[in-house]
């Protein structure tokens, strides 16, 4: 039901003592996996993020009560913040920032949720919470989060997001080979003045030029650290100086991962969104952040558009206005790293023992939970058609780093004879836009029904 109460919660053990920790955590995000029928793309896309040696929040599932009731089964992810930096960059950590200009970055920490519902006319909202999970026995998350149980939430329920308007430019009769395409946002609805800066491109010098980002700063910044962000930025959008100003190696292998996995909720995608900017000196790289939409699950629609979307072309729009991604293309060097950092993540990165694990782990709570988005038999197909669509992803970009799959869009609308047929699978069966599996963009699109975020 679009009116459910499995609201997502944000667990902050420093609130009141800033010395205080949960096994070295801060913040603690518990996602209530709305979107999601798999219960694994955030999950799925964190793991593989740190198996690849990509900066991501550690999580694990957790299966919550509150005041002895059962409420279901969440996903527990470490929160962007002062620990997450501490452990990924030491002490001496840099600025970090998370530009969005869609008024949903909501102060310090990883701010107020998208509620498809402020695009329409539905209710329900759940307040930030990243989502990934832990091979439960990897390690990945410090105290075993297998029944994590968070203590007593006083206040109440998180407070419901206010409403906006839909962007005049939203098109719902937008259609290309099948699927959806929403126009580009400019870094969202409302868009506007300043909504390059979501894109990492670089205007002028003037601080208000870069308001989404300085504004959605969650470390303290100075002046001057607004002026080097800006010169790096500068330098980054004139592809000019990149071995300074770009973290060459993370970004390449957080692009990897991300391109992979398809998520047009994102930087590479129409909004603009959902991804954190760490600075260091100068030196920019990028952190990973919300997918529950991934896997092609944003627009739904054509899986074999999807399971072939062209590594080379990964963005919505134009790519010269989105440098963080567009350097991997300015010169033959850096693509043919990024190749070879693909073939690397093809070759070293199991992603069906991911799934397999992440399965058997979780399957006997699903069934349980009583206040899932999903049927139980809905998870099941949904964790099947994920399994299969990675392993045709993966077929797919191994024919385009071999050279016998178009790598570019141009390619393969020139000539889609060898793309790998997808038309076995449903994407909305891994759960869309349109809640769980019940419609969504690609299933007869129902434009005052969208469902809601619990991310962000």
């Amino acid at each position: 039901s679009m009116d459910s109460d499995r609201y997502s919660f944000k667990v902050e053990f420093d609130q009141y003592d800033k010395n205080k920790s949960y096994h070295g955590l801060d913040k603690l995000s518990l996602n209530n996996v709305i979107q999601d029928n798999t219960y694994m793309k955030d999950y799925l896309t964190y793991q593989m993020m740190n198996e690849f040696g990509a900066s991501a929040p550690l999580c694990s599932f957790a299966y919550i009560t509150v005041n002895g009731e059962d409420w279901g089964l969440y996903l527990a992810v470490e929160g962007v913040e002062d620990s997450f930096l501490q452990r990924n960059f030491g002490n001496d950590y840099g600025n970090l920032y998370k530009p969005d200009s869609m008024s949903f970055g909501g102060g310090r920490g990883n701010g107020k949720d998208f509620d498809i519902k402020d695009f329409t006319d539905n209710s329900d909202s759940d307040e930030n919470s990243d989502s990934a999970e832990d091979k439960n026995n990897s390690g990945n998350m410090p105290g075993g989060f297998g029944q994590f149980v968070p203590p007593d939430m006083q206040g109440g329920m998180p407070q419901m997001p206010e409403e906006m308007e839909i962007h005049e430019d939203f098109d719902f009769s937008a259609m290309e080979n099948g699927e959806f395409k929403m126009p580009d946002m400019g870094g969202g609805f409302g868009g506007g003045k300043g909504s390059d800066d979501v894109k990492l491109h670089y205007t002028d010098d003037n601080y208000d030029s870069y308001t989404n980002i300085f504004n959605s700063a969650k470390t303290d910044i100075t002046d001057s650290d607004k002026d080097r962000l800006i010169s790096s930025l500068k330098d980054l959008s004139e592809y000019t100086n990149l071995e300074k100003v770009v973290d060459i190696e993370k970004v390449t292998r957080y692009f990897v991962v991300h391109n992979f996995v398809c998520n047009d909720d994102s930087y590479t995608g129409s909004m603009i969104h959902n991804y954190y900017l760490y600075e260091e000196n100068g030196k920019l790289s990028m952190l990973p952040w919300d997918y529950n939409l991934a896997y092609g699950t944003f627009q739904g629609g054509n899986a074999t558009g999807q399971v072939n979307s062209p590594i080379d072309t990964p963005v919505s729009g134009d790519m010269s206005v989105r440098p963080m991604v567009g350097w991997i293309f300015s010169s033959d060097e850096y693509t043919e790293m990024y190749h070879e950092y693909f073939a690397e993540f093809l070759a070293e990165v199991d992603i069906t023992a991911i799934i397999d694990n992440a399965y058997g782990l979780i399957s006997e709570y699903v069934e349980k939970d009583p206040t899932k988005f999903c049927t139980y038999e809905e998870f099941e197909k949904g964790v099947e058609v994920l399994r299969t669509f990675c392993q045709l992803r993966s077929e797919s970009v191994k024919g385009q780093l071999d050279g016998t799959i178009p790598s570019t869009s141009e390619g393969q609308n020139a000539d889609n004879s060898a793309l790998i047929d997808a038309s076995s699978i449903t994407l909305s069966d891994m759960g869309t836009m349109n809640m769980g599996g019940k419609g969504g963009f690609g299933d007869g699109m129902d434009k005052g029904n969208f469902g809601s975020r619990g991310q962000r």
